[in-house]
């Protein structure tokens, strides 16, 4: 099984958009660069997407094969395919970690989720986000922390895994 983000941070931007990644993120992206070697930057693909994605996703390149894998096995020309398509291939943003640990994240990216001053790096499994942190407080968390409000005090949320990929 390939290495997982885990985690979470706040990083300062710069005026340039330059941010640092958290060190364990980089560890899991070289991990997951089929091309990379000791002493190379690894290649990354950051997913901006559409108008209601209010992050940037990023994949290491093992991730975003997977993604483009399931999409090229969509018909040729059906509608799914090309709106996944446009999200993953046209609305994304190839690069890589700079040799000092850092993402230069181009104006238009930072623009569209309002990124400034500080940028809030939050792992997803085999992806991590990079939210505006206000946005991700009051949009994500207050979803997560709604989600966790209608469960009983003494829910277990294992209990979803249970009986997940048994025969």
């Amino acid at each position: 099984m390939a290495r997982r983000f885990r985690g979470e941070s706040h990083h300062k931007v710069d005026a340039k958009g330059r941010v640092s990644i958290p060190a364990l993120f980089r560890r899991v992206l070289e991990a997951g660069d089929p091309n990379w070697q000791s002493g190379d930057t690894p290649e990354l693909v950051i997913v901006y997407g559409d108008h209601r994605r209010e992050f940037l996703e990023c994949y290491t390149m093992k991730a975003i094969e997977g993604v483009d894998a399931k999409i090229d096995a969509l018909p040729r020309g059906s509608q799914p395919r090309k709106h996944l398509q446009r999200m993953f291939h046209g609305q994304s943003f190839p690069t890589s970690v700079d040799e000092t640990g850092r993402l230069v994240l181009p104006a238009k990216l930072r623009a569209k989720i309002g990124l400034d001053g500080e940028a809030f790096f939050i792992a997803a499994g085999d992806t991590f986000q990079i939210w505006k942190p206000e946005t991700y407080e009051s949009v994500e968390l207050a979803k997560s922390e709604a989600w966790l409000d209608d469960l009983p005090d003494d829910f277990d949320p294992m209990e979803y895994l249970d009986g997940v990929g048994e025969a």
